[in-house]
C-alpha cells in the first residue's frame, strides 16, 4: 500500500484535541479516525505500540481496529464478483408454467416421467404424481395431432423410408431427405407390403408424390411402395452396401495378417531347430504349408480391397462417368467376387447375393445424374461430354494434382460459359442423393428416446413427431438450417415457438 493512499494520525491532529474528561481516548476518536488507524495498523510502517502512545490508546484497542479494518477489506474483495445467491430475476410459477416445464423436460432433456416428478419435487417443492405427468403429455398430444395430420407434403421431392425396432416391434419411419421432415413414425406389429402400403396411402391424401424414395434392402418397404404407387422408384441404399463389404475387407485382410505372422513364427522355428543341430522335417513340412496359404491369403485380400475401393469411390461415386459405364464396372465386380467365393464361403457370396439383386437400385442416382447432366448440356449447348468432364474435375479434391490440369482444359473448352456452368454442375451435384443418410440420423435421435420406455405408444410417437419437425436446430453443418425447423425447411414459412404451437406462453425477463 502505497503511503499516498492512507490517512495518517500525526502528532499535530492530536495536539488540537482538547482534554479528555475521563482519561479514555479511545471514546474520542471517531470513525474515520479509527478507520485511518486501522489502515496503518495493517501497513505495517509503525510499530502498534508507537501508535498507541501516539493516540493515548492501549495496544489491544489498536489490534482490534486492525481486525475491523482486515475484515471490511476481505469482505469488499470477496463481493467484488457476482454472488452466486444474487437473484437474477423472478419466475412466475403457475400452473400452466409447470405444464410447460414437464414437456420441456420429456423432449428437451430426453427425461423420464418419473424424473420429472423428482425434478418438480427437489428443484420447486411441488409434489406432482407420474399420473399427473401422463396427462399433462396427453393434453399436448391432442394439440399436436393436428399439425401432423395437416401437415402438406407435396414438397417431399425424395423420401427416406426405414425401420427401427423397440422392444420387438417395428416402427415404421419416413423422413423428406432434403429438410429432415418426419412425415412418418408408426408403431405396428407388422413391417410386411400390406402395412407399408396403408402408411404411404395415407401419406398421399396429404400431397405426398416423391420423384423417388430410397431405402435399404427391407423387402416389406418395396413391395408396399410398390401396391401404393406403382412404377415408382426406390433407390438402394449405397451406404448398407458399403457396410456389407466393408467388414468382408478388414476381416480378409486380419486373416492374411494372421497368415503372414503364422509364416514368420514357422520360418524362426525352424531357424533355431537348424541351429540347434535338430530335424527341421517337422517343420519344413509345415512351411510347405503354410507359404501357399499365406500367398491366397494375401492376393485375397488385396483383392477385395480393390474391389471394394472401386465401387466405393468409382461405381458410387458422384462424378461424371456414365450409367452404363458404372453397370459395366459394377457387372464386372459381381462377377470377380463370385469366383473368389470358394476362398471365404461364409462371407463373399452373401456380398455378391446383395450386390447382383439390386444393381438396379444401387445405381438409380447414377441414372438420374446422366438425365441431368444431359439437361445441362442442352441448357448451355455444349457437349455432355464437357459437362462430364466438369463434373469429374469438381470430384477431385482442391489438392489434387490433376484437378488444375482437367479444369485447365475444360475452361479452354467452354470459354466464357465456365463459371456459370461450373455453378450449375456443382449445385447438380450437391443435390444428388445416394445414401438415406437423414433416415439414419433420426434413427439415432429416436433411440435417445425410445431406451427410456418399454412400450411406446402411438400417442408418444404422435408427440415426438411433432416436436422433432417443430423444434429448431441449433446448430448444423450446413449454415441455412440454423435456427430453422424441418417444418420450416419444407414449406418456407416460419411458424411459431413449438411449445407456443402446444398453447403454452414463454417466459421472457423484462
Amino acid at each position: 500500500m502505497e503511503e499516498t493512499d492512507v490517512c495518517y494520525l500525526t502528532p499535530t491532529v492530536l495536539s488540537v484535541q482538547q482534554a479528555i474528561p475521563n482519561g479514555c481516548a479511545a471514546k474520542t476518536l471517531g470513525p474515520s479516525q479509527r478507520l485511518a488507524l486501522g489502515v496503518q495498523a495493517l501497513a505495517g510502517h509503525q510499530a502498534v505500540t508507537a501508535l498507541a502512545d501516539e493516540l493515548d490508546v492501549s495496544r489491544k484497542f489498536v489490534y482490534q481496529q486492525a481486525a475491523t479494518a482486515k475484515a471490511a477489506l476481505e469482505e469488499a474483495f470477496a463481493g467484488a464478483g457476482e454472488p452466486d445467491d444474487e437473484v437474477l430475476f423472478y419466475l412466475p410459477v403457475t400452473k400452466n408454467r409447470i405444464r410447460q416445464i414437464v414437456v420441456a423436460l420429456v423432449f428437451l432433456c430426453h427425461s423420464s416421467l418419473r424424473g420429472v416428478v423428482e425434478f418438480c419435487r427437489d428443484l420447486l417443492a411441488v409434489k406432482i404424481s407420474v399420473g399427473t405427468v401422463h396427462n399433462i403429455l396427453q393434453d399436448a398430444v391432442a394439440k399436436a395431432r393436428p399439425y401432423n395430420r395437416q401437415q402438406n407434403l407435396a414438397n417431399v421431392e425424395i423420401a427416406g423410408l426405414d425401420e427401427i425396432f423397440q422392444s420387438g416391434l417395428p416402427v415404421c419411419v419416413g423422413a423428406d431427405v432434403a429438410s429432415g421432415y418426419c412425415f412418418l413414425l408408426s408403431l405396428g406389429e407388422h413391417r410386411d407390403a400390406d402395412t407399408w402400403g396403408v402408411h404411404i396411402l395415407d401419406l398421399q391424401e396429404r400431397g405426398f408424390a416423391p420423384k423417388a424414395t430410397i431405402a435399404d434392402f427391407a423387402a416389406g418397404i418395396r413391395a408396399g411402395q410398390e401396391l401404393a404407387m406403382p412404377g415408382s422408384r426406390c433407390r438402394g441404399d449405397t451406404f448398407h452396401a458399403l457396410q456389407e463389404i466393408t467388414p468382408v475387407v478388414s476381416y480378409l485382410e486380419n486373416r492374411a495378417y494372421d497368415a503372414i505372422d503364422a509364416l514368420h513364427k514357422l520360418e524362426q522355428k525352424k531357424t533355431k531347430t537348424k541351429k540347434r543341430g535338430r530335424s527341421t522335417k517337422s517343420v519344413a513340412r509345415k512351411l510347405y504349408l503354410a507359404r501357399p496359404a499365406e500367398a491366397k491369403a494375401v492376393a485375397l485380400a488385396d483383392d477385395m480391397a480393390v474391389l471394394e475401393s472401386w465401387l466405393h469411390y468409382d461405381i458410387f461415386a458422384v462424378s461424371g462417368m456414365p450409367y452404363v459405364e458404372r453397370c459395366e464396372l459394377f457387372d464386372f465386380i459381381c462377377t470377380e467376387l463370385k469366383t473368389r467365393e470358394e476362398l471365404c464361403p461364409h462371407r463373399i457370396p452373401r456380398v455378391r447375393t446383395l450386390l447382383g439383386n439390386h444393381r438396379d437400385e444401387l445405381l438409380a442416382f447414377a441414372a438420374q445424374l446422366d438425365a441431368d447432366l444431359l439437361d445441362l448440356a442442352k441448357e448451355f449447348q455444349v457437349s455432355v461430354d464437357v459437362v462430364r468432364e466438369l463434373a469429374d474435375m469438381q470430384a477431385l479434391g482442391e489438392q489434387h494434382p490433376r484437378r488444375w490440369q482437367k479444369e485447365a482444359s475444360v475452361r479452354d473448352k467452354l470459354r466464357g460459359h465456365f463459371h456459370s456452368l461450373n455453378a450449375a454442375v456443382q449445385d447438380l451435384t450437391d443435390q444428388v442423393v445416394r445414401a438415406s443418410s437423414i433416415i439414419e440420423n433420426i434413427n439415432s435421435r429416436l433411440r435417445s428416446y425410445f431406451f427410456l420406455r418399454k412400450q411406446l405408444g402411438p400417442d408418444y410417437l404422435e408427440l415426438l413427431q411433432f416436436f422433432l419437425n417443430h423444434h429448431r436446430f441449433l446448430r448444423s453443418d450446413r449454415p441455412e438450417r440454423v435456427g430453422k425447423s424441418p417444418a420450416e425447411l419444407l414449406t418456407g414459412q416460419t411458424h411459431p415457438h413449438w411449445l407456443e404451437m402446444l398453447g403454452y406462453r414463454l417466459f421472457s425477463r423484462n
